[in-house]
Order: C-alpha cells, then structure tokens, then sequence
C-alpha cells in the first residue's frame, strides 16, 4: 500500500457515471462522512457551506455530510455537532446543497443519532441522560438509560422526519449512520442490546428491528425514487475487533433484510478497504466487506477506509499524521466490479483538490495529511 505510482489513465475507472433510482453521479468518489463540530448552536454557517461548496469543486461526485442529528434531546454528543431539525438549523443546511449544487455536485445528509457514545474529547453534556437500547455503551458498561418503546417510536419518527426535510430542501440522497457503535449500531450488537422486548433478541436478524422501522419509516418518507444510503460497520469505536456477522451467511441475515426494507446503497465501514472480509473462506486477497455485501444482497455498495493515506482515520484523532500512498489496489478491485464507490475521508478533509489532482495524474502535488487539518475547516 505504499506505492505512488497511479497515473490518470490508470485511475479513469474512478472517473466513470453512476446512476442508482433519481441519483445521478459523474464519477464513483465519494465524500465521506467526517464530524466536524463547527455548528455552534446546531446551525450550520457561512464557513460550513463554503467547506462543501470547495469539495464539489473539486470534483467529488458525491458528498455525504458530517453527522448531522435527530431531533432527540441527546441524540449528540457535543455542543457544535449540526442538527438536522429546527428552523435555523435546517434554514443553514439550504444554502449548503445550494452551493454544492451550483458547483456541480451532488450530496446527502447523514442522519445520526450517538446513543450512549461520550464524545472522546469534549467535556459536554446533553441536555438530557443519554439514550441506549439497554442502556449501555460497551458491553458491561452502563452509561445513560435504556430506550422505552415510545422513545423508539419517536427516534423513527425523527428519523422520518429529518428525511423528509432533505429532500424538502434539494438534497440528492442521504446516509442513515448505523455504523461505528452509535444508537443503530448498539440495537445490532448483543453487547449492547441486552433487551427482551422486540427490539432485541438472541439474533442478529431480531436486533436488526429498530433499523428496519427506521429505514421503513424513511422510505415513506422520501418516496421510491429517492435513494437512501445506510452505513453499517463491523467494528465498533469501543472495539475495533467486534464483528456483528462472522460467517457470509449471517452477513446475509444482517443487511438483506435491511435492502429489503428500502435500503438502496450499503456504505460499509471498514478502516482499511483491502482487508478481506471472510479471509478464512476465500483468502487474503478476497472481497472486502463492501464486496461481500454487494454480492449477498445485490444492492450497490460503496466501500472505504484509509484511501490513499498511509494509516487508518481513527489514528487522526491519536493526532498521528499520514502520507500519501498509491491507488493501484483500488483501482484493479474498482475494474472487477467488487463494489460501485469508493469514500474518501482524510485526503478530502485535507486537500478539497485532491480528486482533480488523481484525474490529473498529479501525485507529487498530493499533501499528506496532518492533525492539524481536524482542527479547521480546509478550504
């Protein structure tokens, strides 16, 4: 993974259309979703729209935003996390796509909500006790309260709600986060849903319920022809080696269910895109997660993870910095159709040229990533 020898013929495949229900793209680049925190009071400014404005700029068919929450009274977990609720907060989001639009861009919001996860960094506390469905962030560790099924109930409608506000204000998708140990996620892990009701069970497919009434809800709201993004992970931020689905058959039982429901794109999170996702059946050179999960659901996927950086993001908030690294192993997984998109985070964040400059064949322009690039909004 060190190599820097991409050209811009070689990387053409990154620069292909695609189309999926009402969303059409220019190329198969993907802005990841990274949280940001400069939304004081929830409300996107001025600086946030000029940050995505530069990115479609730069080229990135598609940008899918910082988290952004639900109207629950804890649904973040620091003070300049955006909300995706309230007249301020959404009339801030609309000059947002506006810009990226005029640009020529497409994007999606990706609606959040943290569970019990405390922010890393920040002494801030939500203006009411966390909300989990058991109760618990990590396994054995209480944190906040278990949901009641009325608190369910009005986190899908919120879901719903700020769903139906994306497509109200122009946006061209949106990502449901159902990744990385936050409130979706801990309904999917049995270390963290402990419940007895409906919403847990012994199964994976049992506690996969509360995203599939989210995803459902969703779907209603926004019509057929609005595409809709859910990111899932294996890994957790409170253990990066829990796996929800170690054989391909419960992988199956896991994200079917959830295409089923309405789920047009599968984003699956993992922290360096080249690893084999079932190494034990089909080698070290086998599908990634994003492969496996086109090839058992039939849905588009899009993949990521540490692409073009050496190290993986979650060492960024360690404060290590990276360097740039060659694209050929994506490129040949891209040609072979493992998955349809490729996110891109850190590279991003740093440099909103950093696309123009592959398309260029301009790697020796390509900048290395610093932590100090977290602490800013890089134009």
């Amino acid at each position: 993974m060190t190599s820097t020898n991409t050209t811009s013929s070689s990387a053409d495949v990154l620069f292909q259309p695609f189309q999926i229900k009402s969303l059409a793209l220019k190329n198969r680049v993907v802005m990841a979703p990274m949280t940001r925190s400069f939304s004081p009071d929830g409300v996107p400014g001025e600086n946030v729209a000029a940050y995505y404005r530069r990115r479609a700029e730069g080229e990135v068919g598609l940008i899918l935003s910082e988290g952004t929450v639900i109207d629950r009274p804890s649904a973040r977990n620091e003070g300049k996390i955006p909300f995706f609720h309230g007249d301020a907060p959404l009339a801030g989001w609309k000059p947002v796509i506006d810009g990226v639009h005029a640009a020529g861009g497409k994007m999606g919001p990706q609606i959040w909500h943290v569970g019990a996860v405390a922010h890393p960094f920040a002494d801030w506390a939500p203006p009411a006790p966390p909300e989990s469905p058991s109760g618990l962030v990590a396994p054995g560790t209480a944190r906040g309260q278990a949901m009641s099924e009325e608190d369910i109930a009005d986190a899908v409608a919120a879901f719903a709600r700020a769903a139906a506000d994306a497509k109200r204000l122009g946006f061209d998708t949106l990502e449901i986060h159902g990744a990385h140990g936050y409130l979706i996620d801990q309904f999917f892990w049995s270390g963290t849903n402990e419940r007895t009701d409906r919403y847990g069970g012994a199964t994976l497919a049992q506690r996969s319920r509360f995203a599939g009434e989210v995803v459902k809800a969703i779907r209603q709201a926004v019509g057929p022809d609005f595409p809709i993004i859910l990111r899932v992970s294996q890994w957790k931020q409170q253990d990066y080696a829990a796996r929800l689905a170690s054989t391909p058959d419960a992988m199956t039982d896991w994200l079917l269910p959830l295409v089923e429901a309405g789920i047009d794109i599968l984003h699956c999170s993992q922290r360096r895109f080249w690893e084999p996702e079932f190494a034990e059946i089909d080698g070290a050179h086998g599908l990634n997660f994003a492969g496996w999960a086109k090839k058992l659901t039939g849905a588009a996927t899009i993949s990521v993870g540490s692409v073009g950086l050496s190290g993986d993001f979650m060492a960024a908030f360690a404060g290590e910095s990276s360097t740039p690294v060659g694209l050929d192993n994506l490129v040949e997984r891209m040609q072979r159709g493992e998955f349809d998109l490729i996110a891109v985070g850190r590279a991003l964040l740093s440099d909103p040229l950093w696309l123009t400059k592959v398309r260029m064949g301009h790697r020796e322009h390509l900048k290395e990533f610093t932590a100090a690039a977290m602490a800013e909004l890089v134009m």
